[in-house]
């Protein structure tokens, strides 16, 4: 399957939560996009691994995906290895996507920062023509996307870009809250947890309110590139 873009996330909820509202807009213009969880959630403290894949199934429901696949690595203990690698690379070279977002650069969970470390380096391996790969009994293509983006998550990182998601933030929130055992929801009996409050939950609004402030939209979501960006022209840029 061509894919326009491949949104990997350490856990089940972080496309959601970094680059929901991002998805839900790029589907509305018919670009197909696919989403890959490198974990299964199954060290959440809400939930079990089966619940998270009920709910991501209905998160994809919302967004629109064209597919979503689970690596089953190890949650908690990310590794950037020649095994994960290789597992991202199959993937890369089997949607062949344009633009790769992946986890945050830094953030509170470990496994955000080496997600996003590890889908970088497989990013780049994807392309060279002497890593062979065999996927489903045949053998794969080469394929390097051609931008790698990050989205925000827990931290306040400076983005070097938004996207303007006004539009889109209910469908972004209605996609969060397909995760029912792990965000807000004053009726749970099981422990707290820092996603688990109101708080939290109110920020997925005015946390996209202050990016759409600063870019003079009403809701954005930021995003950092791995390399300078050039624009052909200004067309697409808000004015």
């Amino acid at each position: 399957m061509k894919t326009d873009i491949l949104a990997f996330g350490a856990h089940p909820d972080d496309v959601e939560l970094g680059c929901g509202g991002t998805i839900a807009k790029m589907v509305s213009e018919g670009k197909k996009c696919v989403v890959v969880d490198l974990t299964r959630g199954e060290l959440g403290t809400r939930g079990t691994d089966e619940t998270r894949k009920t709910e991501a199934a209905d998160a994809a429901k919302i967004l629109g995906l064209s597919a979503r696949e689970n690596l089953g690595m190890k949650d908690g203990f990310l590794v950037n290895s020649e095994e994960y690698q290789m597992r991202i690379v199959k993937m890369i070279r089997k949607y062949r996507p344009e633009i790769v977002l992946a986890n945050a650069i830094d953030d509170r969970h470990p496994d955000h920062a080496k997600g996003a470390k590890l889908v970088s380096d497989a990013c780049f391996l994807s392309g060279l023509r002497k890593i062979e790969t065999v996927l489903e009994g045949e053998s794969q293509e080469v394929w390097r996307p051609k931008h790698v983006f990050h989205y925000i998550q827990w931290k306040n990182i400076q983005p070097e870009f938004v996207i303007d998601i006004s539009e889109f933030l209910d469908k972004k929130i209605d996609a969060c809250m397909a995760y029912k055992t792990q965000f807000y929801d004053p009726t749970s009996k099981e422990p707290e947890t820092p996603i688990t409050t109101k708080d939290f939950y109110e920020s997925l609004t005015y946390r996209a309110q202050d990016l759409g402030r600063l870019s003079g939209v009403t809701y954005a979501e930021g995003f950092t590139s791995e390399k300078l960006i050039s624009l052909k022209n200004f067309d697409g840029i808000v004015w």
